[in-house]
């Protein structure tokens, strides 16, 4: 297989949802979610169809000549359809008769046709089957979020039978339902709006992927600020303080040519020493100040008195 099978669900239900990404199928989405009973008689009808045709187109891909490949895929479709039809008329009349016309159109179902060309007549048997199995999943899930929400805005009850007898009462007699959404002009709203919500979560969804790519390879290549990659167990793990220790030093060493210069102040002040003049000069510049001739004076004239 070419595909593994969750990556094929993923396609079909979420990534790629034939409804709220692909916009296929809109006549039957906005017809039949006028409630949730409805909803999912229509969506298991679909996964049916969806799923033999796709095993059918993948078998016989390599007979069919690709001039008459689109007659031959409405052809197996119309066979499975009509097995439906009759299957839904005779176990569950009340659905056959509210969905009416909507089961053979499924015949001409864009999202049937599409999944046909573009991947059963592609891919094997069993890879077709699973993908008709997933896409057709996503479909009825999409059509069940719309009808739940056009049935509980619009009558205040859900899980009402095809002849709208039999509901759950969810919201209180105070509510006043807003039949507006049992209209084409509440689902087209409610499409609206899912849509939007899906686009939304899924944009998030790969912008939160995108940013994670980019971190893992910054952890990969070392440049991540605090994480790194363990290099003998292979784990993500938070870089060690001792790593953290040159920045710190780098940040702190444009304060060292400030302190220099306050030793380089400081240092004409302790060596004034060195200008000091030698001692023999100084003994020199001392004799004058120790000989006084005035106290010589008084001894010369004792000595004249003497004689």
């Amino acid at each position: 297989m070419k595909k593994s099978i969750s990556s094929i669900f993923k396609e079909g239900i979420l990534t790629n949802n034939p409804t709220f990404v692909q916009l296929l199928g809109m006549c039957p989405t906005l017809a039949t979610t006028t409630s949730v009973v409805n909803a999912l008689g229509m969506g298991a009808a679909v996964i049916v169809v969806l799923s033999f045709s796709n095993l059918f187109v993948s078998l016989l891909r390599k007979i069919i000549p690709k001039q008459v490949r689109i007659a031959s895929y409405i052809v197996i479709i119309s066979g499975f359809v009509t097995a439906v039809e009759l299957l839904i008329k005779a176990y569950f009349p009340a659905i056959n008769k509210a969905l009416g016309l909507f089961i053979p159109l499924i015949v001409v179902n864009c999202i049937i046709l599409a999944r046909a060309e573009s991947f059963a007549s592609k891919n094997g048997p069993i890879e077709s089957f699973l993908d008709g199995i997933a896409t057709g999943i996503g479909f009825t899930l999409a059509l069940t979020c719309i009808a739940f929400v056009r049935e509980l805005i619009g009558t205040g009850a859900l899980f009402a039978a095809a002849d709208g007898s039999g509901s759950i009462r969810i919201l209180g007699d105070w509510y006043k339902p807003a039949t507006i959404f049992l209209m084409p002009t509440g689902a087209f709203l409610t499409l609206g709006c899912l849509i939007a919500l899906v686009q939304k979560i899924q944009y998030t969804s790969e912008d939160r992927a995108r940013r994670r790519r980019i971190e893992l390879d910054a952890i990969n290549g070392g440049f991540h600020e605090t994480l790194m990659r363990d290099p003998v167990t292979g784990k993500i793990v938070r870089r060690p303080a001792l790593v953290e220790g040159p920045a710190e030093a780098i940040t702190a060493e444009p304060e060292e040519p400030a302190a220099s210069e306050e030793k380089a102040e400081d240092k004409p002040a302790e060596e004034k020493p060195s200008e000091e003049k030698p001692a023999d000069v100084l003994l020199t510049e001392e004799k004058p100040a120790e000989e006084k001739p005035e106290e010589e004076k008084p001894a010369e004239e004792k000595g004249g008195e003497t004689e």
